[in-house]
């Protein structure tokens, strides 16, 4: 045998052996790349890195790129980090249904037991803040061990009630759905991106984040708009029983925080709140550094 092809083979085996040792170290888990949903739905997974779970829900009219600038770093840290799209939402299939909180809790719950989660940090943003209450209602915590609501939206509910004397009237909701949402969707994203993020943001962030929305079904949009600011979730917010984290931006123009964060990290037992001051509703970007911190002293306790 050549000098040259012994030298190719003996790094070839080199390698080989490598690898398998590599691969063979990794603790196993189930390789998923979509998870079906109980009704057909095709949700698109992205799974980072190897440890503790902790499980990212992105906002409204967004996807789970969202998370790239949190995912990136605290799966280089240790920990595991898992997104996937919401129906009707970035690579993740367009059913044509399915928009309430129930069916959104189910198809959690389904990714869930397709990669076989467990003491799980649930991560939610905005809209996800209904999500992840809906998801303790119906399934209980033995999956859960703790929850972050970032920027909560639908918590704990913002639509004038009994309850809610101080809330929004649903006609107000359903004209923005009806005479912007429907009318020119884009155009509505352009004219309130700029309270979304803060002015130092880059014009590339905010193209990025357009993209995201832009890519989603209208038939999402409106239909997890109508879920988002319909429902209330006060009742609910008393019986969880796991560590919470509420995060918000004492800026935010989509949520302001004594809507929805404050009086959220109020009705959980025990939640820790902590406010940012001067950020917006887009903190995942505009404060990533301090929030990677927050979210990882949270987990690691």
């Amino acid at each position: 045998m050549q000098r040259r092809d012994m030298l190719k083979t003996a790094a070839a085996s080199g390698l080989t052996l490598v690898g398998n040792a590599a691969l063979a170290a990794e603790p196993r888990r189930k390789a998923v790349a979509d998870v079906q949903t109980r009704d057909g739905a095709r949700l698109f997974v992205r799974d980072w890195g190897a440890g503790e779970p902790v499980v990212f829900l992105h906002g409204w009219a967004l996807a789970s790129d969202m998370w790239a600038y949190q995912m990136a770093p605290m799966a280089a840290d240790g920990l595991r980090c898992v997104a996937f799209d919401r129906r009707g939402h970035g690579r993740s299939s367009d059913p044509g249904r399915g928009y309430d909180f129930d069916t959104l809790a189910a198809d959690l719950e389904a990714a869930l037991a397709a990669l076989d989660l467990k003491d799980v940090t649930l991560v939610g943003h905005s809209l996800a803040s209904g999500e992840m209450v809906r998801y303790l209602t119906n399934y209980g915590n033995r999956r859960i061990s703790r929850l972050v609501f970032l920027a909560p939206a639908a918590t704990p509910g913002l639509a004038k009630s009994a309850d809610n004397p101080n809330g929004i009237e649903p006609e107000f909701f359903e004209n923005v759905r009806r005479n912007q949402l429907m009318q020119d969707f884009p155009k509505w994203i352009d004219d309130n991106a700029p309270p979304f993020f803060t002015p130092d943001t880059s014009p590339g962030i905010l193209d990025w984040t357009r993209r995201m929305m832009i890519q989603t079904s209208m038939q999402a949009v409106i239909e997890c708009n109508r879920a988002m600011t319909e429902a209330n979730f006060r009742e609910e917010l008393r019986r969880i029983d796991v560590p919470c984290l509420v995060i918000h931006g004492t800026k935010d123009a989509s949520a302001p925080v004594e809507m929805t964060g404050a009086p959220t990290a109020a009705l959980i037992p025990g939640a820790e709140l902590a406010l940012y001051q001067g950020a917006p509703h887009g903190l995942y970007y505009t404060h990533r550094a301090r929030l990677v911190a927050d979210l990882t002293r949270f987990i690691r306790g």
